[in-house]
């Protein structure tokens, strides 16, 4: 029986056009029809980047691809790609019409592959995934078409981790939260591939993934089939953090994790993490007085409505070290049945006295009337998305907008992980409180 839904929180599989937007120098190329990669870009883009929005090259398959097939096309497309774009990898998407009429897209490809030109294709139809699944899709191809082709021996680097913490652009703070996690885990001793984004190095920092001494996994379940991937192709251990970690217990608590799995100095990363938590108490401290004075202005409660790793990583900061209370909290990724009932004892233990209570949807539709019929005596707090302005507006409460689409914020190097977040996350959600004040 069908069923309508309303207002998902990520896109198609072909959403993964994303990812390679956010490794530097990388170009997607669709071979889809006109429009699919726009559709994505308008809902999880802000800026194009190097050669995304709409300078991505697509073949905009249409009737005649459909009928006689696309695979010239593609070829075209993609040497003109090659030469109007000068890039370091092209990674060839396929949509949904490429994908059912079977065009051989790997044949097309291997071409130019064969001439050892930095190309990998993945299949990547709308039909097929979300693009929480199609990122860990893509990620694999490329490290099993190019990437592997410059491993040399078995040969590992001592302290060289790869980092799988967070989805670009469905994360609308991915830039912001890896810049953090590769800085905090510098800070104990490590030399970090963090793969996307301002800090890493490129595709010549993807070259080195067979060379990690281990990898480590920030997310609640997507991620962790690419650490599975690379542990049985090259050897290479991981340890997985199952919520971003947010402020001082939590990235204090991630980062003895780290330590721990990889016998690093203890007292060089103590040491470490002693400064940085002298620092994020000493700003605590500082608005004390503030949260004592409008105490009776402050959001008591809060819900969420974003992805799983989000969820439990906000839900514990903000109970355990703001004292704002969890309601019912939904998560919006469509998070595999095999990961539900780890994320459920998480937020059963979300704190040594409290637990929460948690919804698996992708209906944001229903999940807003839930909230509608609930008792708002007190102050409350969504983080959600750009689409729970009204719903915000008619129960009285404080919007953070944390999920995408984010549309009323504009997000350069901002993020909510480590400790440096878990101030900011302070400062954005008593801005918008002091805001209301007259």
């Amino acid at each position: 029986m069908s069923k309508l839904i309303e207002q998902p929180r990520y896109s198609c599989a072909l959403g993964a056009q994303q990812s390679i937007i956010a490794i530097k120098r990388a170009v997607p190329i669709l071979h889809s029809g006109p429009g699919c990669g726009d559709k994505i870009n308008r809902l999880l883009g802000q800026g194009e980047g190097y050669a995304g929005g709409n300078t991505v090259p697509c073949t905009n398959a249409s009737e005649s691809e459909i009928v006689f097939g696309g695979e010239s096309k593609l070829g075209t497309v993609i040497e003109g790609a090659f030469q109007v774009i000068d890039a370091d990898l092209y990674v060839v998407l396929t949509g949904c019409t490429s994908d059912i009429i079977g065009d051989d897209v790997a044949q097309v490809t291997s071409r130019y592959q064969e001439q050892d030109k930095p190309i990998v294709y993945v299949e990547t139809g709308g039909f097929k995934s979300n693009n929480y699944v199609s990122h860990e899709t893509v990620v694999k191809g490329i490290i099993d078409q190019y990437v592997d082709k410059f491993k040399v021996g078995s040969h590992k680097i001592k302290r060289l981790v790869n980092v799988f913490a967070t989805i670009p652009y469905q994360d609308a703070f991915w830039n912001g939260n890896l810049e953090e996690i590769k800085r905090i885990l510098e800070g104990i001793g490590l030399t970090v591939n963090i793969l996307f984004g301002a800090e890493s190095q490129g595709i010549e920092e993807w070259k080195t993934i067979p060379q990690a001494e281990f990898n480590i996994v920030v997310s609640a379940w997507a991620g962790l089939e690419i650490a599975e991937h690379l542990k049985n192709k090259y050897d290479t251990p991981y340890t997985h953090f199952s919520y971003l970690p947010i402020g001082g217990l939590e990235t204090t608590k991630f980062l003895r994790q780290v330590v721990a799995f990889g016998a690093l100095d203890v007292d060089y990363a103590e040491a470490f993490i002693k400064k940085e938590e002298e620092k994020f108490y000493m700003h605590i401290e500082r608005m004390a007085d503030f949260m004592l004075e409008f105490r009776y202005g402050l959001p008591r409660r809060f819900y969420t409505i974003l992805d799983a790793s989000y969820a439990i990583g906000f839900s514990k900061y903000l109970l355990n070290e703001l004292g704002i209370l969890p309601t019912k909290q939904f998560i919006i990724d469509d998070t595999p049945e095999v990961f539900q009932g780890a994320i459920h004892e998480q937020f059963e233990k979300i704190s040594e006295f409290r637990s929460a209570k948690v919804s698996f949807s992708i209906d944001a539709g229903a999940i807003q009337e839930e909230i509608r019929k609930d008792e708002h005596k007190s102050r409350g707090l969504i983080l959600g998305s750009a689409w729970e302005r009204d719903l915000a507006t008619e129960i009285g409460a404080d919007l953070l907008i944390v999920s995408v689409p984010v549309a009323y914020r504009l997000i350069l190097n901002c993020g909510y992980a480590g400790y440096n977040g878990g101030l900011r996350v302070i400062e954005d959600i008593y801005g918008k409180v002091l805001d209301t004040y007259r």
